[in-house]
């Protein structure tokens, strides 16, 4: 009988317990007491007589019938939990009492009844926590994931010692021990484990051998097979005192068919030959969660480029496509519509979105490759790969149904996901979900679904259906069974401007060694592709040229046709690629060297513009943060790929005419400051951390050293393909030492080691490329100059040993990356150098025979096809050179009189300071500026077509005679 303190309680009206759990809560309460000691049952009163921790009691046994089926059985169990205080703080391992279970004697049959115990109070402290809201979704998903790891743990160390008298433990071929590791999938791989998972597991050891030190000896892996069986018998079997968790065995190679343990080579041998796409899928949230883990990291390292492939996945789209399929098919067939884990709109197609994501582009974004679905989400947005809302809307739906399926779990312990249908457990979902009633909490679940659903629909969506056209259905017979006449009068009735060429290009390709090894799918993948293109190609101005460009990429990608599914899945990314191929050799052979750009032809709205620095630094920083700092080699990828897809986007602009030439090398100058101004916080950085912070020679945290360009950098003029004229400064005291690393080194030492280390990232080759050729020539006393000088040693050697071309040449110097201190220092002594008052007539002289010299070795005599000579855009007189060698004369003239021609290192403005300075005639400026410009623009277009800078002479006469009048004025 309940008491009259029970009886009395006026639930519904003081504490806000629906009605239809009033009767429940007095039954359990009155069951506990019935079995409950004095001390135990005045714990109850107590907490019941607290307005602060009555509604938590209350919650807890009302909408818990497993839990308050576990107080009655062991109502001291709840006492315990708060003198341990994980009410309050939840589930800690390090603060459970665990000693018993660590150096447990006893027999199997009592060590599995303690660790029952240890799971059924923990599953209580997590429930009553998770029920009241005092920890959110994740962290409960977290505790449980926790206590499944420790249970992992405690059973595998306790069968290990009972196996030790009768066959020992296991050893490699070498002597050295072998463990095993255990390795968690699906939930628990992510830490996203529900009050009822059951437990996915592999069980895999490092290397075969035998067992020692026993009775008897076993060969590896039978020895952990047996170990395996035994962990599963005592977390699986169901006993009075329940389970632990069910474990799943059926994820590891060849299912259940498959040995219980496999070695390491054995399982990366599976994946490499037989892995599937759906065990991609699966392996995206494995990691080792017992035993052997730090050995384990190695097999997860191995298995990395089975889940995420380098380049990005297209080809799993089909895969992807077709699991989306049968989620649905199930969800028809089983009438799943109140299973918030498997009904449309609900948990499984959430997980779905962020791992179809992974799967396509988790092998290029590190950020993508994480285990808990709601990082993966954020990164997504932040991204730009999916809008910022929607993610919002995934993230509170995800949480929501986590919630719900918590509470469904939590009132009877069952692996269920069913919304309920009596009135008690309906009310009780309801009340601790908060809201108000079951019909509130059916609307905004109803809210959440759909929403839900239309993200779920615009993932992987089905290709739109179009009406097979006649000239796709006349390429397939053209190309499936060639005939070069047949081939090529379709080709001429397409458009093609040389359809005879064509057509021996495609045939060549066609009767390739490499199409002829390709498997059945990766052939349809490429039958499907090049009518596509064939389609497109009219478009292009030349669809022979064009086509001519594009087959190379074709070829180079025969081996990876998921770039092909790229462009079937995204028919406008085949339109800019025709597009760009057209117009342009220099893009079609980046694109082919490096297929991983195709991705950038995705978007049209980053393809064809260009961010300024602001944007480039921020998100070059951020790309660098989603990488490990211990993976160097995915840090020199992520740089070189940012490098390659916004030279691209560059490239695209310029050839759309959305960016003028000034607007061109500003942003190619922009991506190279904002590399060089990483690479050098890197390397600086990694140099830190084992020599420590070199003397600066006060207490200041600066890092006192600079990068400064000449040259095209220096002008802010980069090209395409232009390799960066750099100089290092350093503003240290020679004399001190580093301090606060693992060792000390001499100052000297460290910088030099900085200039090296920044050379070599910035030169050296990967699959990628390089990021630029390096030319350290510049520097004082040129090759035979140390790689780093100090301020103090550069500006001496400015001032009393530099020849003159070195002094044109800091006409055209800035500082691009490091200390802004010392950066200010080195424009005041640049100004003070180039401000020297010089003898005009023997600074003339100097410069005048520097640039014989220069045509001497540099300008050779050449004529076009029609015998015409040809104009060299630099170095032909009335070029380029001319230009830069009058203006930088200019500045080493007149800038004692006139210091704002030293304000700025490039030409343009220069030459618009001296015509403001009135040391030309505004004409003879604005015809440098325009000569400049024009000769500048050509030298661009051609780079792009790969064609030497040189053209007819009758094309540019008027322009270059211009300029060689403007010389006679300055020099003669």
């Amino acid at each position: 009988m309940a008491s009259e303190m029970i009886e009395g309680f006026a639930w519904a009206d003081d504490f806000g317990v629906p009605q239809a759990l009033v009767p429940v809560l007095e039954q359990r309460l009155s069951r506990i007491q019935e079995s409950a000691e004095a001390a135990d049952w005045a714990w109850y009163e107590s907490q019941l007589n607290s307005l602060e921790r009555a509604p938590l009691l209350m919650k807890f046994l009302a909408c818990s019938a497993c839990a308050a089926d576990w107080c009655f059985r062991y109502p001291g169990w709840l006492p315990q939990l708060e003198r341990l205080q994980a009410l309050d703080r939840g589930f800690e391992p390090e603060n459970w009492p665990l000693s018993h279970l660590r150096d447990y004697e006893g027999d199997s049959a009592g060590f599995d009844r303690a660790l029952r115990e240890l799971r059924n109070q923990a599953w209580l402290c997590i429930v009553w926590r998770d029920l009241n809201r005092l920890a959110d979704t994740l962290e409960t998903c977290a505790d449980l994931s926790r206590l499944a790891e420790l249970c992992l743990q405690l059973a595998l160390d306790y069968h290990r010692k009972t196996l030790l008298p009768e066959v020992g433990e296991a050893f490699d071929r070498n002597g050295e021990p072998v463990g095993l590791v255990v390795i968690g999938m699906g939930k628990l791989g992510a830490e996203e484990l529900n009050l009822s998972s059951d437990i996915d597991l592999m069980f895999t050891y490092a290397s075969g051998g035998e067992t020692r030190g026993g009775r008897k000896s076993l060969d590896n892996q039978q020895y952990f097979i047996r170990l395996g069986q035994k962990l599963i018998k005592s977390l699986d079997q169901q006993t009075a005192d329940g389970f632990v968790f069910r474990v799943d065995m059926r994820l590891r190679p060849y299912g259940q068919s498959g040995p219980l343990a496999m070695s390491f080579d054995a399982m990366e041998q599976y994946f490499e030959d037989q892995g599937r796409e759906w065990e991609r899928y699966a392996m995206i949230k494995a990691r080792c969660v017992a035993g052997d883990i730090e050995t384990g990291q190695t097999l997860m390292r191995s298995l990395a480029p089975f889940v995420f492939r380098r380049y990005i996945d297209f080809s799993a789209i089909d895969s992807l496509r077709e699991m989306k399929r049968l989620i649905r098919r199930e969800t028809q067939r089983r009438k799943l519509d109140t299973d918030i884990k498997l009904g449309p709109g609900c948990i499984r197609e959430i997980e779905f979105i962020g791992q179809c994501f992974q799967l396509i582009r988790g092998g290029q974004e590190e950020g993508l490759r994480g285990r808990a679905l709601l990082p993966v989400l954020s990164e997504l947005a932040q991204m730009g790969l999916m809008p910022e809302p929607a993610v919002l809307e995934l993230v509170e739906a995800y949480r929501f149904l986590r919630d719900t399926e918590h509470v469904i779990q939590a009132w009877g312990d069952r692996q269920t996901q069913q919304l309920p249908q009596d009135d008690p457990e309906c009310a009780a979902l309801a009340w601790a979900m908060h809201c108000d009633d079951w019909s509130d909490f059916e609307q905004q679940l109803a809210a959440h679904r759909k929403r839900v659903t239309r993200h779920f629909e615009a993932v992987i969506a089905e290709p739109e259906a179009e009406a097979p056209s006649d000239s796709a259905s006349d390429w397939d017979s053209e190309l499936n069974q060639p005939d070069p006449q047949r081939l090529q009068a379709a080709l001429t009735e397409q458009g093609f401007d040389r359809p005879e060429d064509s057509a021996k290009q495609l045939l060549t390709l066609l009767d390739s060694s490499a199409v002829e090894r390709l498997q059945t799918e990766a052939r349809k993948r490429l039958m499907r592709f090049l009518p596509m293109l064939l389609d497109a190609l009219p478009a292009a101005q030349s669809p022979s040229r064009a086509l001519e460009r594009i087959l190379p990429l074709v070829e180079a990608v025969l081996r990876r046709t998921a770039y092909l599914v790229l462009m079937i899945e995204n028919p406008q990314a085949l339109h800019h690629l025709v597009r760009l191929c057209d117009a342009s050799i220099w893009i079609s052979k980046s694109i082919a060297a490096h297929p991983v750009l195709l991705d950038e032809l995705l978007d049209s709205a980053t393809l064809f513009s260009a961010p300024g620095k602001t944007e480039l630094r921020s998100e070059l920083r951020q790309q660098m943060l989603r990488v490990r700092e211990d993976d160097e080699e995915a840090r020199l990828d992520t740089l070189r790929y940012f490098k390659l897809a916004h030279v691209l986007r560059v490239a695209a602009s310029e050839v759309a005419g959305t960016l003028p030439l000034m607007k061109v090398s500003d942003y190619l100058s922009f991506i190279a400051e904002v590399i060089l101004e990483q690479v050098l916080e890197l390397v600086w950085d990694d140099l830190e951390a084992v020599y420590g912070r070199p003397d600066t020679g006060d207490e200041s945290d600066r890092r006192p050293f600079i990068i400064v360009a000449y040259g095209k950098l220096g002008g802010i003029e980069l090209s395409y393909g232009s390799d960066l004229d750099l100089v290092f400064i350093h503003d240290g005291p020679s004399s001190g030492q580093t301090s606060g690393g693992e060792k000390s080194i001499d100052n000297m030492r460290f910088y030099t080691r900085l200039g090296q280390r920044l050379i070599n990232v910035l030169s050296a080759r990967t699959h990628l490329g390089d990021l630029y050729e390096v030319d350290m020539r510049l520097r004082p006393s040129g090759n035979s100059g140390l790689l780093v000088s100090s301020r103090k040693a550069f500006m001496t050697y400015q001032q009393d040993q530099a020849w003159t071309w070195e002094r044109q040449a800091l006409v055209r110097a800035r500082v691009v990356a490091g200390d802004p201190q010392l950066a200010q220092d080195f424009y005041r002594a640049r100004s003070e150098i180039l401000a020297q008052e010089r003898d005009i007539e023997a600074l003339k002289q100097d410069v005048l025979s520097m640039r014989q010299k220069m045509r001497e070795h540099l300008l050779k005599a050449a004529t076009g096809a029609a015998g015409e000579a040809m104009f060299d855009l630099k170095q032909s007189p009335g070029g380029i050179v001319d230009i830069e060698f009058m203006v930088q004369y200019a500045v080493l003239a007149w800038a004692h009189k006139y210091p704002a021609l030293t304000r700025y290192s490039d030409n343009i403005r220069i030459l618009e300071a001296l015509s403001e300075c009135e040391l030309w005639r505004d004409d003879d400026a604005k015809t440098l500026i325009e000569a400049y410009i024009g000769l500048r623009s050509l030298s661009h277009r051609l780079s792009l077509q790969q064609e030497k800078g040189q053209i007819e002479v009758s094309q540019l006469r008027a322009l270059d005679e211009r300029v060689t009048v403007v010389w006679r004025q300055v020099f003669e």
